[in-house]
């Protein structure tokens, strides 16, 4: 069977690397030029990790990772409000990892690459337009080093290209722009030393757009040096007339402290942290409304894609892992590749959907907002019954977690051999919406 994946993004090579597992040979389309480490932390929950060690890459996300032990929340004068453990010390079988979000996508390329084979990811390919008949599919791209239209024929179609994807915008036309909650997020990292313990995620404020987030991506190169500190401030601008800047505009080093100097929190220098910081990005905060549907025919949507929300509770890129694995455990199983999706579409999208929602309302970090307004901690059956029903909604309870059946497909019951091998007919054409597509600027 033939898959194309448009997006080279972590979500896109997770679902390379999980369909090559399950006995396929994809290709990736990637519309950047070069794919570089850009960007800035990320977590890993339980049980994305698993996935991934599933596939044997735990050893080598241990390598560019700290593992965190504890959740910590605190409020704006830096008293904690409420603490959980993380990972192993919660019970998981797997750790949760936190780590550069540059080094996780170039480790996933690595992978693919000595996996699938050099030439298995293509930059420079901008997706513009599919086609799709009862028997493949055909999607348009734009080579963006040669300005030349190019094709590729496929059995299915994969949209991970993101928050803003065109694949998206093609299946649902009358969609509309992403939703933006008022909030711009500007992140950092710099060299700090070891905030609390050295293993803490800190949370501390109260609602979007007044929480200030640190953890460390890196240890320590040399004892009592400093870590590679993760940072991020939420801050709340006037809404403007204007579109909404989606540059990710460079905060200056003063516009940065001004947005600290009232924070009082004992354990972390916010001065230094500016200081240090090389490049301090505005990002706004942003998802979309849940969809009806992922799947048409032998096209379907995977990751930020299918389901962008916001960032409560660290879960986004540990969804986008879970959809890639069983999106290939379901084409893995059905000769019919429109079944294996529509399956995939039933088991994935009413939960993500479900989580989309919840972090509107703010999901775990709940507790620290009703903590704000309450003037101090909350009784703790109430701040658990929050933190529970959160991963009860998520599928991330330890039990859930460490208990679920495997999505690796034994060699045996493996199927990836699909019946026509002939170029997609332009008869028998399956109806998609017909508005023109949006383009990536």
């Amino acid at each position: 069977m033939r898959v194309s994946i448009v997006g080279g993004g972590i979500a896109g090579l997770t679902c390379a690397l999980s369909l090559h597992a399950a006995g396929f040979q994809p290709r990736v389309s990637e519309a950047a030029r070069t794919i570089e480490a850009v960007g800035v932390g990320i977590n890993l929950l339980p049980h994305a990790v698993r996935e991934l060690a599933e596939f044997g890459l735990v050893d080598e996300l241990a390598a560019i990772s700290v593992p965190p032990h504890r959740l910590a929340y605190h409020d704006r004068a830096g008293e904690p409000v409420w603490t959980e453990p993380l990972g192993l010390t919660a019970g998981y079988r797997w750790p949760q990892y936190s780590v550069h979000r540059g080094r996780l996508h170039l480790m996933l390329l690595t992978a693919v690459r000595e996996r699938l084979g050099p030439d298995c990811v293509r930059t420079g390919l901008a997706f513009r337009d599919l086609e799709q008949t009862r028997d493949g599919v055909r999607a348009h791209f734009l080579d963006r080093m040669s300005g030349a239209p190019t094709v590729e024929d496929a059995d299915v179609l994969i949209g991970s290209d993101g928050i803003d994807s065109v694949v998206r915008a093609r299946l649902h036309p009358d969609e509309g722009t992403s939703r933006w909650n008022g909030v711009h997020m500007w992140r950092g990292v710099a060299r700090h030393p070891h905030i609390l313990d050295g293993r803490s995620i800190v949370v501390a404020g109260g609602t979007p757009g007044a929480k200030f987030v640190a953890y460390p991506i890196e240890d320590p190169p040399a004892p009592d040096g400093d870590a590679l500190l993760n940072w991020v401030l939420e801050v709340r601008h006037g809404r403007s007339a204007e579109p909404l800047d989606r540059s990710h505009r460079r905060v200056t080093t003063a516009e940065a402290r001004a947005g600290l100097a009232d924070w009082s929190l004992p354990w972390i220098d916010p001065a230094t942290l500016v200081e240090r910081s090389s490049t301090i990005l505005e990002y706004p905060m942003l998802d979309r409304d849940p969809l009806p549907r992922w799947s048409f025919g032998r096209v379907t949507l995977l990751g930020d894609a299918a389901h962008p929300m916001f960032p409560m509770g660290m879960n986004g890129g540990s969804q986008s892992i879970v959809d890639a694995r069983v999106l290939a455990w379901c084409l893995a199983r059905d000769h019919d590749p429109v079944a294996a999706l529509n399956r995939y579409d039933h088991m994935r999208r009413p939960v993500v959907n479900a989580i989309v929602l919840a972090n509107r309302n703010l999901g775990p970090e709940e507790i620290i907002a009703r903590a704000a307004e309450h003037g101090g901690p909350l009784p703790v059956a109430r701040a658990e019954r929050i933190a529970n029903t959160y991963k009860e909604l998520a599928g991330t309870t330890v039990t859930q977690v460490n208990t679920h059946p495997s999505w690796t497909i034994p060699l045996h019951a493996q199927n990836p051999t699909h019946p026509k091998t002939s170029e997609p007919s332009t008869t028998d054409a399956i109806e998609l919406p017909t508005a023109p597509p949006r383009t990536k600027t």
